[in-house]
């Protein structure tokens, strides 16, 4: 099963190298990775998606990531209420009248052309893994020319009031 695990780590050099290098030793696949600046400096958060067959392995890989000298916290936020996003940059094979069927496709998408040549166009989607993996299913018959993704992003929603005299308080 996708497992998609957050890591809150020091932004230090090495320290990714570090955690893949360690994933890899004990054979954990990851299928994307995403790094990037937080809120606070001098830290930063990493989103994995691993394949992960049992929840005694997920153990392991959360207790090693945490055995990381600059890791501050690892959580498996799959199952809870989260935001998460990837990015897809297609080129997409099209010429005349395949344009504008193209343009057809990806509006429902809320995908955009971003460049345009004689015999291409580069489109730039946002969303739901799904989502993006949809959009490219149906690109697939127009032939694309090159696809490169982001890997996804995610972390959990804010806090969300239970009922109505929660929301009353939020207001006042």
């Amino acid at each position: 099963m996708k497992r998609i695990i957050t890591a809150t780590v020091q932004d230090h050099g090495g320290v990714l190298n570090r955690i893949t290098g360690m994933l890899n030793k004990r054979q954990f696949n990851i299928e994307s990775i995403s790094v990037g600046a937080s809120e606070t400096e001098g830290i930063s958060k990493m989103t994995f998606v691993v394949e992960i067959s049992d929840s005694q392995k997920l153990e392991q890989l959360t207790k090693q990531l945490n055995k990381q000298i600059d890791v501050l916290k690892v959580s498996d936020i799959t199952d809870k209420a989260m935001v998460a996003r990837e990015l897809a940059l297609i080129k997409v094979m099209g010429t005349g009248h395949t344009r504008s069927e193209i343009q057809g496709i990806i509006t429902p998408f809320r995908a955009s052309v971003i460049d345009v040549s004689k015999d291409s166009m580069t489109i730039q989607v946002t969303g739901r893994p799904d989502k993006v993996d949809a959009l490219i299913a149906l690109l697939r018959p127009y032939g694309i020319k090159e696809l490169t993704k982001t890997g996804v992003t995610a972390f959990l929603r804010g806090q969300q009031p239970e009922n109505v005299t929660e929301i009353n308080t939020m207001i006042n």
